[in-house]
């Protein structure tokens, strides 16, 4: 049997630490990726929570649920202000969760929960205006997604 040499040894062993090092890596930026999604979702559901927080500016108060009730009264102009600033700022959020998930940032159970979201919003009548407004700013694939030719129209 032929003896292996010093050199052949202290090859393997730096390959083998190398190889070790190239997993606790991959490991390391698996881990950071799963916290920047954790930060990226908490983000987001802080700037929701803070807009939906604006309804309580209004004189008089309404509340997230009176939002999306199709019989909500927006012949106040403190409520339709506050209420068409809210349709157009969560457009831009729903934009960029959008990009996020396109971009692979998104888990697949939180954009399936988004994307009912914005189907319940763009559907909303009391806003399709200002939804109309927002979406000519956002991008075109969105409104694709979004378009549903079966929707019960806003004219019934």
């Amino acid at each position: 049997m032929k003896k292996v040499s010093l050199d052949v040894w202290i090859q393997l062993i730096g390959m083998l630490s190398v190889l070790a090092g190239l997993l606790f890596v991959g490991l390391e930026m698996r881990l950071s990726q799963q916290i920047a999604l954790a930060a990226q979702q908490q983000e987001r559901a802080s700037l929701v929570t803070e807009i939906i927080g604006t309804f309580s500016e209004t004189s008089p108060p309404i509340s997230f649920l009176d939002f999306i009730d199709e019989n909500l009264d927006l012949s106040n102009p403190d409520i339709r202000a506050v209420a068409e600033t809210y349709v157009y700022r969560i457009w831009m959020v729903y934009e960029n969760d959008y990009l996020q998930y396109e971009l692979g940032l998104m888990d697949e159970d939180i954009w399936q929960a988004k994307i009912a979201s914005m189907r319940y919003v763009y559907n909303l009548c009391q806003y399709k205006d200002i939804t109309a407004r927002a979406m000519t700013f956002n991008n075109i694939d969105l409104l694709t997604l979004l378009d549903d030719p079966n929707a019960r129209s806003c004219e019934e």
